[in-house]
């Protein structure tokens, strides 16, 4: 095994969806708010919350204040354009989540060699945390993981709308996460598969790792990746990570 050259790795950050998850992503979103409007058609026309609640999604991805959760922000900005308050969108949600939500089940598959990968680093002593933007609930994100039988591992961190007050690719997003874990990111690594969202961690510091067997590409930014490759050439990466520090 040929290994570059590379930095005493104590931690990676693991995008979820098109990264360790193969995802229908557009199917997956649109089921995902047609079933939550169901639980709220009562309350709004289900077209126009659906819209709405894709609207104060996007929303959160361009919010550069920092001063709410993402969670905060985003049942604010459903009280202003529906009158929903935030407990009572939280009680729904939980219900959905217990009956609905696994509907989407069949658009979420593992990736062969992703529950691999993640063995290997645990096995091996590596710090590893799930970093997928957070315009979702936890308990929405825990699905997929379990959906993508990955729900058993031992995850320091699952970035959520709950415990996050930026999203990607805001430089802050990163530097949270490694302020909350206490981590150097001259000793991190982020792996992802969308260039416009992942490899801004270079921002912060970190090393980085662009996936390419799901790329999303918009700019055309794929070289300023620190690694890029297949899952079987971040196994190989993986490996000689923990052959780099068993060595140093």
């Amino acid at each position: 095994m040929n290994c570059p050259p590379l930095p005493p790795i104590e931690a990676i950050l693991f995008d979820l969806d098109g990264t360790l998850l193969n995802i229908e992503m557009d199917a997956y979103i649109s089921g995902y708010v047609r079933g939550l409007a169901w639980h709220f058609r009562d309350l709004a026309n289900r077209c126009r919350f659906a819209d709405t609640v894709v609207a104060s999604a996007f929303d959160l991805l361009k919010a550069d204040q920092g001063e709410q959760t993402m969670e905060e922000l985003f049942l604010a900005l459903l009280e202003e354009r529906l009158g929903i308050d935030g407990k009572l969108f939280r009680h729904r949600l939980s219900q959905y989540c217990d009956n609905g939500l696994q509907r989407l089940a069949p658009l979420v598959r593992p990736f062969p060699l992703a529950r691999r990968i993640l063995q290997y680093c645990f096995d091996n002593g590596l710090r590893v945390i799930i970093a997928t933007n957070p315009v979702f609930p936890l308990p929405v994100v825990e699905a997929r993981l379990k959906w993508g039988q990955l729900d058993d591992f031992p995850f320091e961190l699952i970035t959520s709308y709950e415990n996050s007050r930026f999203c990607k690719p805001h430089r802050q997003y990163f530097t949270d996460i490694l302020h909350s874990q206490d981590l150097n990111p001259q000793q991190t690594i982020m792996v992802g598969n969308d260039t416009e969202y992942d490899l801004p961690a270079q921002r912060a510091g970190l090393t980085t790792f662009l996936l390419d067997t799901c790329l999303i590409d918009r700019h055309n930014r794929s070289a300023h990746a620190d690694f890029c490759g297949s899952h079987q050439d971040l196994l190989e990466l993986v490996r000689c990570i923990v052959a780099n520090r068993r060595n140093n």
